[in-house]
């Protein structure tokens, strides 16, 4: 039996408070219970250019975009560590475009069990102003979903 749980990440340490929960779920496992991870970054597809008092979104280029994928990459083969030495099987993935929209489709195409992410714990006008894309996760998946709640001491990188 192969189980498939998607983890999204952002690149904070705020972002990663689902991977120890994760860690402790897995230990609970039965052996013949087989798991693969898969943590998924998703970049911005645009950037913003300011001229004087006028902004507008500009694509990324596939020659911009390139080296923020390496990065990403890096990144989260270096946050799956603690997992693979624990044995588990672990993918990395990086998207484009809208989060929560790229998640959820990476959890459709890996055929996801589980999709288990941090939220950043904003509310009222801040989660107005940002959004959330643990909501829309939350809202928009066929499957269940679990949220961490990161701790107060966690700071973005």
């Amino acid at each position: 039996m192969l189980e498939k749980i998607l983890v999204p990440l952002d690149g904070s340490k705020v972002g990663e408070a689902a991977l120890p929960v994760i860690e402790k779920l897995l230990a609970q496992f039965s052996p013949e219970i087989k798991v693969e991870v898969t943590l998924i970054q998703v970049l911005p597809a645009t950037h913003w250019i300011v001229a004087g008092d006028v902004g507008a979104p500009m694509r990324f280029t596939d020659e911009e975009l390139e080296p923020m994928k390496q990065a990403a990459l890096n990144y989260l083969n270096k946050a799956g560590e603690n997992l693979r030495n624990r044995g588990v099987a672990v993918r990395s993935m990086v998207g484009v475009g809208n989060q929560a929209e790229e998640i959820l489709k990476a959890a459709d195409e890996i055929g996801a069990g589980l999709i288990a992410m941090s939220t950043h714990g904003r509310s009222g006008i801040r989660r107005w102003a940002f959004g959330s894309v643990t909501d829309k996760v939350l809202r928009g998946a066929r499957i269940p979903v679990l949220t961490v709640r990161a701790s107060e001491g966690a700071s973005s990188v």
